[in-house]
């Protein structure tokens, strides 16, 4: 049996949203849109998404997403610090009550000092956060798509603990 794609496990997430009155928005790097694909890709997906920021650049985590400079300063964009902020931003930014987050190193070069494959991704709820650091192998296509893969499961398990209101 295969793996969900990303587009399964993201019908899977708004289907749990649906069913917790909850809404999503995302906060793109190293994914660069491909998260929003995924989850718009859904039939319906307008219910429960209200929208995206793909910031590729450090210039738009900072300036539209409130990323503070002193936490890039400190932690690098490649960290989960940042990812959280980014997490925070996006959901400030469009009011929503979840909301996911990426930033990694997509490859083939190093970031930061990191090698490809290492990610972060930030899961904002309703009652606190979840933080996944993750060591993907394979391409650039495969390590983005992983990591929507990683990122779109582990909501959608946040989101079935949780009950219906």
């Amino acid at each position: 049996m295969t793996d969900p794609s990303p587009i399964q496990l993201a019908a899977r997430v708004l289907a749990g949203l649906a069913r917790v009155g909850g809404t999503l928005a995302t906060a793109e790097s190293l994914t660069g849109g491909q998260l929003a694909a995924a989850v718009t890709a859904v039939p319906g997906a307008s219910a429960v998404y209200l929208g995206g920021v793909v910031s590729y650049a450090t210039s738009v985590k900072t300036s539209v997403l409130r990323v503070p400079n002193a936490l890039v300063a400190a932690y690098g964009v490649i960290s989960p610090e940042c990812a959280l902020a980014m997490a925070q931003g996006v959901a400030a930014l469009t009011g929503a009550s979840y909301a996911v987050a990426t930033t990694g190193v997509a490859g083939p070069d190093r970031q930061e000092g990191r090698p490809a494959g290492t990610v972060h991704v930030a899961l904002l709820t309703p009652t606190g956060h979840r933080l996944l650091a993750l060591h993907l192998g394979g391409d650039r296509a495969g390590v983005q798509e992983s990591t929507c893969r990683e990122a779109l499961a582990a909501l959608g398990g946040l989101l079935a603990e949780r009950p219906a209101p």
